[in-house]
Formats: C-alpha cells, structure tokens, sequence
C-alpha cells in the first residue's frame, strides 16, 4: 500500500512566523495537510518530518485532532532531500510506495492523491503539475529580460509526488552518494533514470509562502465547503 512522508522542516523566512502553525479555515495549515492524506483509503500510515523545536506543537495537532495515520513524528535534516531521507528510513518494511507532500500546501484533496497513486502504480512514479499559463522570461544579474521560454508544454510541478519505494530509495542514496542537492523527488527520480508522469491539475493547489497566500487559501477551503 502507500506511505506517506509529510516534510514540514521549512523556516518560514518569507513569511516571518511559522506558516505551517498558521490558522487556516479553523485548523492549522499542517493539519489541513495531514488530514488529507489521513482521508485517502489507499495511505495506510504517515510520517510528518519537521524541525525539532517543533516536533512538541505538531504532536499536538495530531492528538487533538484525532489523526490515527500518523506512525512517526521525526526531526528533519538541514535539506528538504535529508529531511525525505529521513523519512524513508520510518517507513513500514510492507508498504511499496511513498507519497511526499510538502505541509505547505494544505489544498491538496484526497480525490487528487488517489489519481497520482493510480498513475505511480503504472508507470513508477507520478506527481501532481499545473500547466505554466504565464509569460516566462530569463533575466540577467540586473533583472534585466535576455530572452523568453517557450511555455508550451511546460509544467509546474507540485506535491505529492509518489514513486516506487524502492525506485526512489535507490535515487536518493544516489543523490547522497554524489553529494548533490535537489529541490523535490523528481529531480533525484529523473537522475536515476526513473519514468515519472504528471497528472495535469487545474485545482489550487499552491505553496503557502508568502503571508497573501493565508486569506487566499482561506477562500479556496470554504469555496470547496459551499
């Protein structure tokens, strides 16, 4: 079945307070993302990976709001990628897949995690992306525009993204192996020759990362309970 790793180790530096304790439609931004996965029948346990000065508020958040599913709540490492190593290493030996979610995007819904599953069991590993809608331009040092890029099958690529977890286990000692830093599990997947596919999603399902995007996600969420 599918394990999930929910990386909650970021510092809010943009935000300036921790985003991921933020109120959010009556529940903090990291239980709106636990209880997504904690809803989806496919997840059968969860590991939320943070800093450890607040592992003590996110244990509880998961006592009081009842989430079962949540086997393991570990410090992180100083990286997103050591952090997700992190979390590999807690996973139950009968589990085959991983799913890995960034707490700081808590529209995720479990209708969309179920679909990206379905995909990862078919072709080894799948991610949730938005079509680039927007004009994209290269800059040079001053911010000057030296040229544009084709948007045309672009994607921006979100969480979750679930794979193999032997596939992604193996791409990550890799990455640790040669000393080399990534921004998500895609990028490790694409290195060790791994085939990801995209499920293409029109639905918000933006990083909390600026303090516009609370009152933003705050409509979504009650949009959705209309």
């Amino acid at each position: 079945m599918l394990s999930a790793i929910i990386v909650a180790g970021g510092r809010s530096q943009r935000m300036g307070f921790d985003k991921l304790l933020a109120s959010l439609a009556g529940r903090s931004v990291v239980a709106h993302s636990i209880a997504a996965f904690e809803q989806t029948k496919s997840v059968t346990d969860i590991i939320l990976v943070g800093r450890a000065e607040r592992l003590s508020a996110y244990e509880k958040i998961v006592a009081l709001q009842g989430f079962g599913k949540v086997s393991a709540i570990i410090p992180g490492g100083a990286r997103r990628q050591d952090s997700v190593r992190c979390g590999l290493q807690k996973l139950p030996a009968e589990n085959d897949f991983v799913a890995v979610h960034d707490a700081a995007r808590p529209l995720v819904r479990p209708e969309m995690i179920e679909q990206i599953f379905q995909l990862a069991r078919r072709h080894g590993g799948a991610a949730s992306a938005a079509p680039v809608s927007d004009t994209l331009k290269r800059v040079d040092r001053e911010l000057a525009v030296i040229g544009g890029v084709e948007r045309a099958d672009l994607f921006a690529v979100q969480t979750p993204q679930i794979f193999q977890r032997e596939l992604l286990e193996k791409a990550y000692a890799a990455i640790f192996e040669a000393g080399l830093d990534v921004t998500d599990e895609i990028s490790a997947v694409e290195r060790a020759g791994g085939r990801v596919v995209l499920l293409p999603n029109e639905e918000p399902n933006f990083k909390i990362t600026w303090p516009a995007d609370l009152p933003l996600a705050e409509f979504v969420l009650r949009q959705r309970a209309v």
